[in-house]
């Protein structure tokens, strides 16, 4: 497992994950089409937010169950917590400091179909 770096845009917000990347998701609810994210899932023992939490602002809907997290100065989702499985997160890859995503497996996930 090797870990990597990630931020918003602004770099407000700075974290990390553990994580080797045996597939990426997409999903097609109605947040997850609209943002249009690539994403890893990684357990929340596998992710550290190094600074910035204070600038972290949430987002729930249907069920609030999952809680989709974006920064208050730049708006970006970096990740969420995942509603199905809420001690995981799902990461926003294209947040991640140097990683190429090409040539991993990419599953879709059907986010219109739950209940």
């Amino acid at each position: 497992m090797k870990t990597y770096k990630g931020s918003c845009h602004c770099q407000a917000v700075i974290f990390e994950i553990d994580a080797d990347f045996p597939e990426l998701t997409t999903c097609d609810c109605s947040i997850c089409k609209r943002k249009n994210a690539l994403m890893v899932k990684v357990h929340e023992n596998e992710m550290r937010i190094l600074s910035g939490e204070e600038s972290l602002t949430t987002y729930q809907f249907h069920t609030h169950t999952a809680k989709h997290y974006f920064c208050k100065v730049c708006g970006i989702y970096p990740f969420h917590r995942k509603r199905v499985t809420p001690d995981y997160f799902g990461v926003n890859v294209y947040c991640l400091d140097d990683f190429d995503p090409a040539g991993i497996p990419v599953r879709a996930t059907d986010g219109v179909g739950m209940k």
